[in-house]
């Protein structure tokens, strides 16, 4: 009898392959922050130029693939009839969404690597904390890939398609990653700094901005634990299999 554990790895390998084999999955998560970094860091619409892009592509890039993608591939997986095939296996609904949440993380990581090594090559120096940054990112992963499920898992595949592309491109323009809460009006950006986009965009500028201490980066980590934690809840009591 298989353990648990070994049905979920088994199920992380299977998603991750599909993950890899699909162009517009790997145009997303690696293209386009490819661009970002080139676009935001050598022009001047942001501040500060490829220091300050680099927090703000890698925020992009977890955003892309941990809500977006993984929300409307598991939404037409659904549809398809695909997940309610894998509820004949032994896997459970844990297993599933563990090994999808894993698979998405580990392209996470290699899309945030390329985004790294860009931004190297075009003269970013980290001069903060990595084991902190680390921490916020892994925070940041799990947060909105709880989120991208709990969508994918209550709402029909077409209302998945317009909710999640509409909700990507409202955090990235309002929701305090190209534009920090500092830089909004009082009342709009002491509400958007409590969103998980800002939270996390925060995070990475202050870890991987310079020496830092972990009390400044308290209400960002906290802010993404408890998003997470209900995105989790909301996905394991929500999600369907068709």
């Amino acid at each position: 009898m298989t353990t648990s554990w070994a049905r979920t790895r088994a199920h992380t390998g299977w998603e991750l392959r599909l993950l890899l084999r699909n162009g517009e999955q790997l145009l997303l998560v690696f293209i386009i922050p490819a661009v970002l970094v080139v676009a935001l860091g050598l022009t001047k619409f942001v501040s500060g130029g490829i220091d300050s892009a680099i927090p703000r592509v890698l925020t992009i890039s977890i955003l892309a693939t941990c809500f977006t993608s993984l929300a409307i591939a598991t939404g037409f997986e659904r549809r398809s009839g695909a997940l309610r095939f894998l509820a004949t296996t032994p896997l459970t609904r844990v297993n599933l969404l563990t090994g999808k949440a894993l698979a998405t993380a580990i392209v996470t990581s290699l899309s945030v690597l390329v985004v790294l090594a860009l931004g190297g090559f075009l003269g970013w120096r980290s001069g903060g904390s990595w084991p902190l940054a680390l921490l916020i990112a892994l925070l940041g992963i799990f947060t909105f890939a709880s989120w991208g499920l709990f969508l994918a898992g209550a709402l029909r595949a077409e209302a998945v398609l317009a909710v999640a592309n509409g909700a990507f491109l409202a955090l990235i323009l309002f929701g305090g990653i190209i534009i920090s809460p500092a830089q909004l009006p009082v009342g709009m950006g002491s509400v958007i700094k409590f969103l998980p986009s800002a939270a996390l965009a925060d995070g990475l500028t202050v870890a991987l901005a310079g020496p830092t201490t972990s009390v400044e980066l308290l209400l960002p980590a906290c802010l993404l634990a408890v998003w997470g934690a209900a995105g989790a809840l909301l996905a394991r009591h929500y999600f369907r299999w068709e």
